[in-house]
């Protein structure tokens, strides 16, 4: 092989060892500085937010991706050691690369000059300036499967990922002609390939097992390991590797055996049946082999292959190595079977065990731990820390005493068996229960932690008998989750009047300088309102005001006392019906903000513990009821923002009749950011959009106002639904990485009655059809705004003449009592019933708003308890008959400008439009647009006239060039014709076709618009 194409070596034998870190490759430009970018953080923060249960293959794909966008480079390439044959590389994970690109590189020697190879060989960063095949491997040359006609100088570099021992893979990316990475790159490129060496090191991946290693160091260990050949009465097939052409061999036609596999899989060779293996079941197959013939003995193994159509089925193979009369392994020869029924069911335990919340812990017959699920790795330690060892000595339960003991002795009583031990941090406690199984023991751990908390909170009141502590930490917990002034009214009322054995209880609010009732219970509404108001703050001359000024409890044991102290009070204590109250001045921060009424049906002194309990009670309430009005205010405030950013009202259109609810959630200040809209487009269309910002705040109502004001924004350019929702993705990838929408555009045109639209994270809308049926309209949501790669999936349906297009947000069906899908078959039956109960289908948008109302009320929780905003909008169509819309082809010559406007007064007159002003203005628009395109465009010409909430003429030319309004000079001889359109026409623009553009323009017509079509029999052009 040649390897002159600029390799550089960055290391020297007699150097000393450099970390990774600090390699660059000799001979490069620098194109960087070696500190790391903002985008470089980013990325790594990125990739440390990976799930800990990631697939070991998404694991490397996420961080191959990543890799190559960092350093901009054309793909990349992640190889690891393992498979059939010691001193090989296999590739287990590319990104951006066709696959005619990584066929040469499935499998390299490590002994070779490519740079993957150079990397893991030598620990070291290296480069090549010219891509080349890799060394090729016994029955496989590379060199034969390099794609032609790539382009020279495409530069490839290569970093070590760390692994066990000698044993390390590589992680490359391929650059641009003329690219050549600096110190930054191979930086990032190396901290990528030592995260993914640390991610990967539970898997196994990068090290070779103990049986291997022993092996290849010549140590003493087991010398052959009978395979289990055949399951009885299981069909299974007979195969024949030979280790020195790479051959496939088998007794029987392996689809017989392995339904769906290819047939021609035998023929293609070793390769062809590892690229079958599943991705995850890959490293562990090929480290199989190896075992089997590093040790010349037997190996079985268990994983997963794909069928033609796809899917994967499970297979048991097992098989045995032969050597020559030197020892040297010759072939392999094995037996597969299909065991998919097998794992089918192991699988469905697993998960169910798998997700359990209880810890589940299986030991065998040697007490040795052989599976646990996720909560019982957050107990005892990770499975891959844990299994195999003895349960007792795991740090987490070895200072259990007995523990072993109580195992032996419930596997010989046969009997399960439960105990509580204090967790390892000496603060939860779990409750284990043991339960004798066959061949071992399983162990179910419950954290009782609360439980305990609980029995020794309840223990400890009971001891110090502290029933007003009690009260006060009650009544202090409902006032701290009240969130609105009734809600502090209520905690106040239900922590304290059965308590106090109170019968009546009044909160007052300082509004200016008078007391306004805020809320009362054990009062009449008569006595509410004669109170209401009736006293001021600064007055001292009613109890109120008197206890404001003091800042104390005021208390009054008797209707007497009440008008000995203050003299002309009769009414009101004749109107309360109560016998003594307690007045608490409420005050925060030296301000008063109201005062609490405490009364009682029969005369009553307070002793001083009570009194004392009063005065602290008064605090509270005072600082909840403080919060309560702030977050009043806010929750105003918040809601005005999020009803101005919705529509004010929708537009009234005859080519659709809409009708639309939002209802905001009942959870708190926190707004949602749920929004639709209804826009007018040019040729009668009608955009109809819904979308949803995930999450709850003020960040996210305004969100909601900018997308929406975006989507709008955007419609005026004439941009189909994908391109749009496009636009949107990259606005909200601007906002951060925890900016999330979704929004399905749809934009519907009368005259050929479908619907186009995409979808970014919405619920299919719902279609109430002419005959009465409901149906979802088909598509496959791509994933939300903010994380979907576009392009974006663009749909087109048709809509018969009085459709009832549902659109919807998630909030509307679905619940935390109810799932996405049962909402949606609620949704759909509802319209049902609805939409067959109705005697036809009428434009007024009143019977759409009762039908709004209708299903809002009954798909949405009772008021108060709604926990996520909603949003419904519901369109009637109405398509444009046939009579209302004409067009014609016209010549691409001069003479076009004058049968166009012969066209244009016939249509006009035959539409009884025949007013002059009307004739000669469309004339001279139509005149304009047809002489510019046989001026400046190319044909074939199109005239269209639809005659809707508008007169509307429009212009079709094969050429790509937008027209635009441009200043002129008195010399000028051209350039006023779209000046002119624009001062006669109520508006114009240009919508880009399939075959080229159209230019519209829009004029209001003399008399009230033409309805559309309503019957369904008229038919567009």
């Amino acid at each position: 092989m040649n390897t002159s194409g600029g390799e550089a070596h960055s290391t020297d034998p007699s150097m000393p060892h450099v970390p990774h870190s600090l390699h660059q490759p000799q001979g490069l430009r620098t194109i960087a500085t070696a500190w790391p970018s903002d985008t470089h953080r980013i990325r790594m923060r990125l990739l440390d937010a990976v799930d800990e249960d990631r697939r070991d293959v998404e694991v490397l794909l996420t961080a191959l991706q990543q890799a190559v966008a960092e350093v901009h480079g054309l793909g990349g390439m992640v190889h690891l050691p393992g498979g059939g044959m010691s001193g090989i590389l296999y590739l287990v994970a590319d990104s951006g690369l066709p696959e005619s690109m990584t066929r040469p590189w499935l499998i390299i020697p490590v002994r070779g000059a490519a740079p993957p190879s150079r990397a893991a060989r030598n620990d070291t960063v290296t480069w090549r300036s010219d891509l080349a095949p890799p060394d090729p491997v016994p029955g496989r040359d590379p060199s034969a499967l390099w794609p032609s006609r790539l382009p020279a100088g495409i530069g490839h570099l290569a970093v070590p990922i760390p692994g066990g021992g000698r044993r390390r893979g590589a992680l490359s990316v391929l650059f641009a002609p003329g690219d050549e990475p600096g110190a930054a790159e191979c930086a990032f490129l190396d901290e990528v390939a030592g995260w993914m060496s640390g991610r990967l090191a539970s898997s196994g991946i990068l090290s070779a097992s103990p049986t291997l290693l022993r092996a290849l160091e010549n140590e003493p260990g087991p010398r052959e390991v009978t395979p289990a050949w055949d399951v009885e009465g299981a069909p299974c097939v007979t195969y024949t590797w030979d280790l020195r052409t790479g051959e496939l061999t088998s007794d029987r036609p392996v689809e017989e055996v392995l339904a769906g596999i290819d047939p021609k899989v035998m023929s293609g060779g070793i390769e062809a049946w590892a690229a079958l293996i599943h991705p995850d079941d890959l490293p562990g197959a090929v480290a199989g082999f190896d075992t089997g013939i590093q040790l010349r003995g037997g190996f079985q193994n268990e994983y997963r292959v794909r069928r033609e159509d796809g899917t994967y089925l499970w297979i048991e193979a097992g098989a045995r190595t032969i050597t020559d009369l030197d020892g040297t392994p010759v072939k392999v020869i094995g037996t597969l079977r299909d065991s998919s029924e097998t794992h089918a069911a192991a699988e469905s335990v697993g998960r169910a065990l798998q997700h359990m919340s209880d810890g589940f812990v299986s030991l065998d017959a040697d007490w040795r731990i052989g599976f646990l699920n996720q909560a019982a790795e957050r107990f005892l330690g990770a499975a891959g820390d844990v299994a195999g060892d003895l349960l007792w000595n795991i740090p987490a339960v070895g200072a259990v005493p007995g523990l072993e003991q109580r195992c032996r002795a419930t596997a010989a009583e046969g009997r399960p068996a439960g105990f509580d031990i204090p967790g390892p941090d000496g603060m939860s406690w779990y409750h284990l229960r043991l339960v004798p199984v066959p061949e071992g023991l399983t162990l179910y751990i419950t954290d009782t932690t609360e439980r305990h908390l609980r029995e020794a909170e309840r223990a400890a009141a009971e001891r110090a008998s502290a029933e007003r502590a009690a009260l006060v930490q009650r009544v202090t917990r409902e006032l701290a989750e009240a969130v609105t002034a009734q809600d502090v009214m209520a905690a106040t009322a239900d922590g304290v009047m059965t308590a106090l054995g109170a019968t009546g209880l009044v909160m007052l609010g300082v509004v200016g300088d008078r007391l306004n009732v805020v809320g009362s219970r054990g009062y009449a509404e008569r006595f509410t309102r004669l109170l209401d108001g009736r006293w001021t703050v600064r007055d001292t001359m009613n109890p109120v005001g008197d206890a404001l000024h003091t800042r104390t409890p005021l208390c009054i044991s008797s209707p007497e006392e009440f008008l000995t102290r203050y003299p002309g009070t009769e009414s009101l204590i004749q109107e309360s019906g109560k016998q003594a109250w307690a007045f608490l001045p409420l005050a925060v921060s030296g301000r008063e903000i109201g005062a609490a009424v405490i009364s009682f049906g029969r005369p009553r002194v307070l002793d001083d513990d009570e009194r004392t309990l009063l005065t602290a009670l008064s605090g509270l309430i005072a600082q909840a009821l403080e919060r309560a009005g702030l977050y009043d205010e806010a929750t105003t405030r918040a809601r005005t923002l999020q009803r101005s950013l919705l529509p004010q009202a929708l537009p009234e259109l005859p080519e659709v009749t809409t009708a639309a609810r939002y209802q905001p959630a009942k959870q708190g200040s926190d707004v949602g950011g749920d929004w639709y809209d209804v826009i007018p487009l040019s040729a009668a269309r009608v955009a109809l959009v819904i979308g949803d910002v995930m999450g709850h705040g003020m960040a996210e109502a305004a969100t909601m106002g900018r997308l929406r004001t975006a989507v709008r924004t955007l419609s005026e350019l004439e941009l189909p639904p994908d391109e749009i929702l496009g636009h949107l993705n990259d606005i909200v990838g601007e906002l951060g990485n925890d900016a999330f929408a979704t929004c399905l555009y749809g934009i519907y045109d009368p005259v050929s009655r479908c619907l186009s639209y995409a979808s970014a994270g919405q619920p299919p809308p719902a279609v109430a059809h002419p005959d009465g049926t409901v149906t979802f309209l088909p598509m496959t949501p791509d994933p939300p705004l903010g994380v979907a790669a576009p392009p974006f999936e663009a749909l087109e349906t048709p809509l018969p003449a009085g459709s009832l297009l549902a659109l919807y947000s998630d909030g509307l069906v679905e619940s935390k009592d109810r799932d996405v899908t049962t909402g949606m078959n609620h949704l759909a039956e509802l319209l049902f019933e609805s939409v067959n109960a109705m005697p036809d289908a009428p434009s007024d948008a009143s019977d759409l708003d009762a039908l709004c109302a209708t299903l809002t009320s009954a798909l949405l929780p009772a008021h108060g308890a709604l926990t996520d905003d909603a949003a419904l909008l519901l369109a009637r169509t109405h398509p444009l008959d046939a009579e209302n819309v004409a067009e014609w082809p016209l010549p691409e010559d001069p003479v076009a400008a004058g049968r166009a406007r012969e066209l244009v007064r016939a249509q006009l007159t035959d539409w009884d439009l025949a007013d002059e002003d009307l004739l000669m203005t469309t004339e001279l628009v139509v005149s304009e647009l047809v002489g510019n395109v046989v001026r400046h465009a190319c044909g074939p010409i199109r005239l269209r006239m639809l005659r809707s909430r508008a007169l509307i003429c429009e212009v079709s030319d094969a050429s790509l060039t937008t027209p635009h309004i441009r200043h002129t000079s008195a010399t000028d001889e051209g350039g006023r014709g779209l000046q002119l359109i624009s001062a006669l026409c109520q508006r114009w623009g240009t919508r880009h076709t399939r075959t080229g553009k159209a230019i519209w323009t829009e004029q209001p017509l003399p008399s009230a618009p033409v309805r559309p079509a309503r019957d369904g029999t008229g038919s567009g052009p």
